[in-house]
Parts: C-alpha cells; structure tokens; sequence
C-alpha cells in the first residue's frame, strides 16, 4: 500500500513523518521527496520525477511485503496516480492534512516565508481539499508544465483510478495530537490492506 500524507505549507506534515515513522519502521519505509535521490530542484517537472522515484520505492517495499509512506510534502494524489509506474501499485490511501487559513498564515509569518505568497499557500491548501474528495477537481492546477512522462489520464478519466481519501484537521491541535492522529489512521489503513 502507498500511504501518501499530504498537505499544504505549514499543515504539519514533516513532523507528523518524523513523529509516525519510527512506530511503524517495521510494516513501512517513510519518505520525503528531497530524500529520494537527485539534488532537489524544486520545478513542476523535479516533482514529477521524485514521485516516480517514490513511486518506484514503493514498489521495492511492496515486492518485499511492506508499505510505503511519503510525507513531508505537498504532493497531491493525482500526481502520483500519474506517474509512470503507479499502474503497478496494490493501492493508495490518502491522508491530507488540513489547516485554516489565518492559522496558516499565523505559521507561515512564523517561519519566515515571504508573505507576498501567503495568497498562493491558501489557494493550494484550498484545492488540495477539493482534490483528496474529488480526484478531478481543476486537474490544470498540477498538470502545467509538468514531466512529459506522466499519465494523466489514470485518474482524469471517469474509470480512472480513485484513492481513498481522509482529512486531519491541524489547526487547533498540537504537534503530538497531530501525531496521534496520523498514527491512527495508518494503523486503519494497514489493517483493512
């Protein structure tokens, strides 16, 4: 099973990873995409390929009887459907984390982004929301420029394949109740695989 955690800026998702990975390092290898080879290079099209590159991963992880967690980075579900290899994964379960937009905006300001792009971080988390429920919301969003490898048409078309999707809303909860969270749906995703 590929379990994809998943969110917009600030939502939480690298230290949920961090938090999740060890509790069950022995059923699942975690990821982030700047973890999986290849210097990072931030573009539509580098994103593209480190999915595949996940994608790729889970599958070694799959053909030794594991699972496979990607978590950290904003990587909305229909990418990975699209990329190259995904045909051959037993399935996808998707986790998005969620956070209100003044409290994302609160952690960005927190961390130092540039608030100049406080307009994209809330359009983003807004259409990933629509995106984990309904997998052909506005596909132009991540379709762009992207790598010429990917197959779009998986989940774009009305037989395309779908993911089972969950949402985790961090705004009022802390780091550990985050956590805890998260925790709880993979041990639910792993035990109806």
């Amino acid at each position: 099973m590929f379990l994809l955690i998943t969110g917009a800026s600030s939502a939480g998702k690298s230290t949920v990873r961090l938090a999740v990975a060890p509790q069950f390092a022995d059923v699942l290898e975690a990821a982030e995409l700047a973890e999986l080879g290849g210097e990072p290079q931030w573009t539509l099209e580098w994103r593209h390929q480190a999915v595949e590159r996940a994608v790729c991963r889970a599958l070694a992880a799959q053909a030794a009887g594991r699972h496979f967690l990607l978590c950290g980075d904003p990587v909305p579900a229909g990418e990975v459907i699209a990329a190259p290899s995904a045909d051959r994964l037993n399935g996808l379960a998707v986790c998005l984390l969620d956070v209100r937009p003044e409290v994302q905006t609160a952690r960005l300001r927190s961390r130092g982004d540039d608030p100049s792009l406080l307009p994209r971080h809330h359009a983003f988390a807004e259409w990933m929301r629509h995106h984990v429920k309904d997998p052909t919301h506005r596909p132009d969003v991540i379709i762009g420029q992207g790598w010429s490898e990917m197959r779009w048409h998986r989940w774009l078309a009305p037989d395309g394949i779908r993911w089972t999707g969950d949402v985790i809303e961090t705004s009022d909860l802390t780091r550990a109740e985050v956590a805890i969270r998260a925790s709880a749906w993979i041990r639910n995703v792993l035990a109806a695989a």
